[in-house]
């Protein structure tokens, strides 16, 4: 069924591939290697069904695609890769549209971007289910969310939490004011759930002398925040949390024990009709996700960012190592 190294360039269908295109959308054509069951089992039927998996075109997206990919694969279908789609309402009409039947989204992004909700859902359970309720309208299925959790956070150097004790955002209360230096990207210095409500949150004023004085906030590239937080140009950086950045330079995540962030727990989705068809659909899904943790995400983003891998070798060998599959 899985030819040797075989490119993933399976046809759409015609009328599937001229919508696609007509997207500016091709399957993706990089390499995966031929694979064999693990503890995910075959599913009875599959091998006549043509599933066609879509991501977004950054990091931890392109990993949780060919996850995705794998999985789909090692069930038994005939898969069409789509991963590395620009941009995530083009990967979210994908879904939408039925042209594609799976693919990996954060709880967060869809309940504030895709519908358009003013406030997230502190909790996370509660949060993914009421996601998993509305997106049931757009006949789309969510799986059991990861552990992971891709959303704002700060963090600190490993000296510096040191020197203040601190551990949570509640903690910068106990640094002096002299020493509140942050590293923000310019959204979400401006955005209404970003720097400055989360300030307030934390009983912390922006531009008093005793809170963040105006002159100790940078305003940046998100890419230079990570560098900056581990030279010491400020003291508390604006990451995400499942950033492969955070290890590579020894930095810490503070707790965000009052609640403030959304949360973006990682989750399967998939057309609807197709659990339908293959109820085993899900649990085969969630032998995967209940092993994504933001620790597990982190080293995978890391080894694609910082060590250079391929995002389809970096999934298949950490699915592998965790007896998911096997290489043939």
């Amino acid at each position: 069924m899985f030819g040797q190294k075989k490119l993933r360039l399976a046809a759409l269908g015609a009328v599937g591939m001229l919508a696609l295109a007509g997207c500016g959308l091709q399957p993706a054509t990089s390499t995966l290697p031929d694979l064999e069951s693990g503890t995910i089992k075959p599913i009875d039927g599959a091998g006549d069904k043509k599933v066609t998996v879509t991501s977004k075109n950054f990091t931890e997206q392109l990993v949780l695609g060919k996850i995705a990919v794998l999985t789909a694969e090692a069930v038994g279908f005939d898969v069409t890769d789509m991963t590395n789609v620009p941009g995530s309402q083009p990967s979210r009409n994908l879904m939408v549209s039925g042209q594609a039947q799976l693919g990996w989204e954060y709880t967060g992004t869809a309940w504030l971007t895709y519908m358009g909700k003013d406030k997230a859902i502190p909790d996370a359970q509660e949060q993914w289910e009421a996601v998993k309720k509305e997106d049931s309208k757009n006949d789309l299925t969510w799986g059991k969310p990861a552990p992971l959790n891709n959303t704002y956070a700060f963090a600190v150097r490993q000296d510096f939490k040191d020197k203040y004790g601190v551990k949570t955002l509640e903690d910068i209360a106990k640094v002096p004011p002299e020493e509140r230096s942050f590293c923000v990207e310019s959204e979400f210095n401006s955005r209404s759930d970003g720097f400055n409500p989360m300030l307030e949150k934390y009983g912390l004023k922006r531009g008093a002398p005793d809170g963040v004085p105006e002159d100790k906030v940078s305003v940046m590239d998100t890419g230079t925040v990570y560098a900056a937080t581990a030279k010491g140009d400020c003291n508390f950086g604006e990451v995400f949390t499942t950033d492969g950045r955070i290890p590579a330079l020894n930095l810490t995540v503070l707790e965000d024990n009052r609640e403030f962030f959304p949360k973006y727990n990682g989750s399967p989705v998939f057309n609807s009709d197709l659990v339908k068809e293959y109820p085993e659909l899900q649990d085969r899904f969630e032998q995967v996700s209940k092993l994504l943790d933001d620790k597990t995400m982190q080293d995978l983003n890391y080894q694609v960012d910082v060590e250079g891998k391929d995002p389809g070798d970096v999934a298949f060998d950490w699915m592998a190592d965790k007896g998911l599959v096997k290489k043939k």
